[in-house]
């Protein structure tokens, strides 16, 4: 059968593609890994970056925006690439995705100043954004539905491995060479990764992508980059009223919602937007954002709390989230067993709930005490993500036709990157309004440069206690008790909105009564597809789906998943 033609069918009844399904799903992980890997890797290396001696001597503002760059291009560019995934071909465009991951990989690391370096983080980001689409969609279209589950639990457990490792990885790189092998690492990790997709990975492509829709593909560009780049403002001035920050979000929500408007009402939408009307989509989009929104911002006040006020090298911050990692790889890939036998609302919703008490459980965290007891709610933290994001993501991919699995997979990891953004870019200015209220008394003893610095972070607090000599402790203690009582309140207000996602499940997401009294006729042409494989005497191959099976996969994803 040629793969060129019905790439679907060969993805799913070929013997050979059966028989590969776990290298395939090897290569999809190794692929997305490096994508994650990045970012944990890069936070490490920007203070040696900033050293004029040893890196490029990047500002503050410099340093955030070889963060910011590469966030723009990729929160924008995601939909668009699922949806090109699916016209075009998701292997070539992952394929194509890596290979400018790779040169941008390159750049970066020999970018002789703070520019270039920004503007090979761009690159990166579109690499990233056609990349990322595609691993969950091949995912979909390669395996069989009652393997699928499993299969995003190890996909899922790829990201929490690589904000783990990522850090001890940055950590022995500097230890070692020059800040730019943080990047020039990606390069011999992706070439292999790129030989094995060309190998292992078909082809597969939407056989009935329709007529384009340049119009709904440009609004989502432009509202998802103003979006997110009025969050980014937000988080780094941390005055969200006023016009260089409001007016982006306001402005970026109105493009989004002509985008919605627009793709309700063409014939040929790039996404259907009238698919959120089916509650296990719009149930697990919004747990996803939620989640994401709560544990990341944490997580990201976390490493300074780890690093600046326990002392520790970027080395053991990285191993302190190990149990994260940990957690994510032993329970991600067993949450399909576990949604089989209570159903995806019961575990995404007990998820959420060990999520929401993991935040709150920061308040046991003090300047002082055992670093047991991070990496303990670290761990809890852990399994509670382990146990949402793999069956709210199977919930999302199962609510959608194959041939649209990008422009499904997209929608997913848009939703998680712009809450990325918003949860570290919020609880971050939240973090930064209670330090700089805590230590205002401090504050004002200070001289007026000495003032700025101490109170933009708990690291400028140290720095100026430094120079202060033995009188600078008493700065250093205030300083790390205003930012302790900062991550008290932040962590608190994560935890709401976790418990928050909880509750969104709990009333909004299908139990196991409703997905089974829906999906009565979809088992049934299950039941037709099954006796039309025996007609394949004595090979043991599956033979060719028919259409009506195949837009049957959809609705039964979900059933073999409750």
């Amino acid at each position: 059968m040629n793969s060129e033609t019905l790439p679907l069918r060969i993805g799913m009844d070929s013997p050979t593609i059966q028989r590969r399904r776990w290298y395939i799903l090897a290569v999809l992980t190794m692929s997305l890994l490096v994508v994650v890997l990045d970012n944990t890797i890069l936070n490490v290396a920007l203070k040696t970056i900033a050293d004029p001696a040893k890196g490029l001597g990047a500002t503050q503002s410099e340093l955030e925006w070889s963060i910011n760059s590469y966030t723009l291009v990729f929160a924008g560019l995601l939909f668009t690439f699922g949806v090109i995934g699916d016209r075009v071909g998701r292997k070539r465009v992952l394929v194509g995705g890596l290979a400018v991951f790779a040169l941008a990989s390159l750049l970066s690391a020999y970018a002789q100043s703070p520019d270039q370096l920004i503007y090979a983080r761009a690159l990166m980001g579109l690499g990233g954004a056609a990349v990322m689409p595609q691993t969950l969609s091949i995912i979909t279209n390669v395996f069989e539905p009652h393997e699928r589950g499993r299969a995003i639990g190890i996909w899922a457990g790829a990201v929490g491995l690589a904000v783990a490792i990522g850090p001890v990885t940055g950590g022995l790189l500097l230890a070692h060479f020059w800040w730019g092998s943080v990047f020039l690492i990606n390069v011999p990790v992706i070439a292999v990764a790129i030989a094995l997709s060309l190998v292992l990975i078909p082809e597969s492509r939407n056989p009935d992508p329709g007529r384009l829709d340049p119009a709904g593909v440009v609004l989502s560009i432009i509202g998802l980059v103003v979006l997110s780049y009025g969050i980014i403002r937000g988080g780094e001035t941390g005055d969200w009223l006023t016009l260089p920050v409001l007016g982006p979000i306001l402005a970026g929500l109105s493009v989004l919602a002509l985008f919605v408007r627009h793709e309700a009402r063409t014939d040929s939408p790039a996404f259907d937007v009238r698919l959120f009307r089916d509650p296990r989509m719009s149930a697990a989009v919004s747990s996803i954002a939620l989640c994401f929104f709560a544990a990341s911002g944490v997580l990201f006040f976390a490493n300074f709390y780890m690093q600046s006020v326990r002392g520790l090298t970027p080395m053991e911050a990285g191993a302190m989230v190990l149990p994260f990692a940990a957690a994510q790889l032993v329970f991600s890939p067993r949450s399909a067993g576990m949604v089989r036998r209570f159903g995806a609302k019961a575990v995404c919703t007990t998820g959420l709930l060990m999520v929401s008490g993991a935040l709150a459980s920061y308040q046991f965290l003090g300047a002082g005490g055992p670093t047991w007891v991070l990496g303990a709610i670290f761990f809890v933290q852990g399994v509670g993500m382990a146990h949402v994001m793999p069956p709210a993501t199977e919930s999302v991919m199962s609510a959608l036709p194959r041939e649209k699995a990008g422009a499904g997979s997209a929608i997913n990891n848009v939703a998680r990157q712009v809450a990325v953004a918003m949860g570290v870019a919020v609880l971050g200015s939240i973090v930064a309004s209670v330090y700089r209220r805590d230590l205002a008394g401090e504050l004002a003893a200070l001289p007026a440069g000495a003032r700025e610095t101490a109170a933009e972070s708990i690291e400028g607090a140290h720095g100026v206690a430094d120079g202060l000599g033995a009188s600078g402790a008493t700065l250093v203690d205030a300083a790390d008790a205003a930012f302790v009582h900062a991550v008290h309140v932040a962590s608190a207000i994560a935890a709401v909105i976790a418990f928050l996602a909880a509750m969104v499940v709990l009333r909004w997401m299908p139990g196991r009564a409703a997905v089974a009294a829906t999906g009565t006729a979809a088992e049934g042409t299950e039941a037709e597809v099954e006796a039309e494989t025996k007609t394949e005497a004595g090979t043991g191959a599956r033979a060719p789906r028919p259409e009506r099976a195949l837009a049957a996969t959809a609705p039964d994803a979900g059933e073999r998943g409750e």
